[in-house]
């Protein structure tokens, strides 16, 4: 069993730390505002600490789950931040979404700490996250990976190994830019369709049955019939930075990005409109009113 440590106890990373209790292996977390609750984690032995240089000291593995690249930087490097207290060896595991050139300067500020890193993106929501049945898209050395796979696989269905360090945060932004380009553009047609007169029932029931079914519209459905969100809970401030990332990286790879800069420039508006902390689905509200 490993001593871990993790930072960024929220909607994933709550599920990824109850799994790794399920596991039996050794966790402290970060206590920190932006936290779920940790009371039931706290009562199942959690070590809740205050201090990352401490964090690091006492664990064999560090987890982070954290909201971007700026987080993932300032809890390493920053002042106190984990590589001020990592032990020789110590495995820094970063499954946040962040920018692969920003991820590339950690993995060798790691390195040059004496430790090693692995880059390891999820996809899938919170349900799967409690469920342990996370999809890991892992970047770094494969031989670190056949290391760390049986603590990945306490909270993980499906762990790829994409390539080098900053490959799995390259395949993440490709993920995310395929999934929530798909998502706004159904959440588009769907406000389109109100504001058309189609009923919400017959838009789901066509597409479904033809060229627009899928995982998109299964999870847009709950908030197009009866204005449920909770089919995607990942809010429109998260996708919105998820594609500028994407965006800068195709921009730095020279890459062709019109369809990108068109999900972004909708994925802003939803930004500027909706409530603070509304999720992707209420897109579809917010384009219908905008």
């Amino acid at each position: 069993m490993k001593k871990i440590g993790m930072v960024g106890i929220g909607l994933m990373g709550h599920g990824i730390a109850t799994n790794l209790l399920k596991h039996g292996h050794e966790l402290a977390v970060l206590d920190h505002p932006g936290n779920q609750p940790l009371d039931a984690l706290r009562a199942s032995g959690v070590q809740v600490m205050s201090d990352l240089v401490a964090l690091a000291a006492r664990s064999e593995m560090i987890i982070l789950v954290l909201t971007g690249s700026p987080a993932v930087e300032a809890v390493l490097m920053g002042e106190g931040g984990v590589l001020q207290g990592l032990r020789p060896g110590t495995v820094v595991i970063d499954c946040s979404t962040a920018l692969p050139a920003s991820t590339q300067r950690m993995a060798q500020a790691v390195v040059a700490a004496g430790g090693r890193f692995l880059d390891a993106p999820m996809t899938r929501t919170p349900k799967e996250a409690a469920e342990g049945r996370l999809n890991l898209l892992v970047g770094g050395e494969s031989d670190l990976l056949a290391q760390c796979r049986p603590v990945l696989a306490c909270f993980a269905e499906n762990i790829t190994h994409v390539g080098p360090v900053g490959a799995g945060h390259s395949m993440k932004l490709l993920h995310n830019f395929v999934s929530l380009g798909m998502v706004t553009l159904l959440a588009e047609a769907a406000a389109c369709a109100q504001r058309s007169g189609v009923a919400p029932e017959a838009f789901v029931e066509v597409l479904a049955k033809g060229g627009g079914g899928g995982i998109a519209l299964e999870r847009l459905k709950p908030f197009l019939l009866a204005q449920d969100p909770s089919g995607l809970r990942f809010s429109i401030a998260n996708a919105q930075k998820d594609l500028g990332y994407y965006q800068t990286m195709a921009q730095d790879a020279g890459a062709h990005d019109a369809v990108a800069s068109a999900v972004l420039a909708t994925l802003n508006v939803g930004a500027e409109h909706a409530a603070s902390g509304a999720w992707v689905p209420e897109l579809v509200r917010v384009l219908g009113e905008a």
